[in-house]
């Protein structure tokens, strides 16, 4: 528009979301558009495609239709096309349609393959079962 420039389109859902290095949020993160995490969540992301940085921290559950992982992940992953590059260390378990791992990335967790049709499972909640009275 201005100086002779050309305007990029904004694509459906919105555009790219940046959670900086310096920021912390407490809460769940939705979004339709497309994430990248350099800071910390303390918190569920469900978004579009989510990149992580190195540096970064997730605390919750992660679900996006797309996602290359870099940073640290407490909690479970269900994405359809995943890529865990070699500075991930995910604890929890990982669903997946399609995947891609570099050499040195950690997973602690269970991975699983889930077909084209089939949901995410929701992640496992423990309960206390113990008997109060003794």
């Amino acid at each position: 528009m201005f100086g002779g420039k050309a305007e990029r389109p904004v694509r459906p859902g919105g555009a790219l979301s940046v959670i900086g290095a310096d920021v912390a949020i407490k809460g769940d993160v939705i979004t339709t558009s497309d994430l990248h995490v350099d800071g910390a969540i303390m918190g569920d992301i469900d978004c579009g495609q989510l990149i992580q940085g190195a540096s970064s921290r997730i605390e919750g559950v992660v679900k996006a239709r797309t996602a290359r992982l870099a940073g640290t992940i407490q909690g479970s992953v269900a994405v359809v096309a995943l890529t865990i590059e070699r500075t991930a260390r995910i604890s929890g378990d990982v669903s997946y349609e399609t995947l891609a791992i570099d050499a040195g990335a950690q997973v602690d967790g269970k991975m699983a393959h889930r077909g084209e049709n089939k949901p995410p499972e929701p992640p496992l909640r423990l309960t206390d079962t113990s008997d109060a009275d003794g």
